[in-house]
């Protein structure tokens, strides 16, 4: 079973990104990215990495990060 810590604070963020941790990312509760890590952050905008060349601009107030850990 897999745990979701959601990520709220800039700590919060620094420390996925320090850890390359895996993201599920939700707007309006619908899944919309999943699996990515957090590559940079700001007060407004979160980027996301997918892949090699696959980044994602979330909006941080519209949106919800989970860090997804397998325990």
């Amino acid at each position: 079973m897999a745990l979701n810590i959601r990520l709220i604070t800039d700590q919060d963020f620094e420390e996925a990104m320090q850890r390359q941790a895996r993201l599920r990312v939700f707007k309006n509760d619908h899944i919309v990215d999943t699996n990515g890590i957090i590559v940079r952050y700001d007060s407004q905008t979160i980027v996301v990495q997918s892949g090699v060349g696959d980044l994602a601009y979330h909006p941080r107030g519209d949106c919800e990060f989970f860090e997804h850990k397998k325990r």
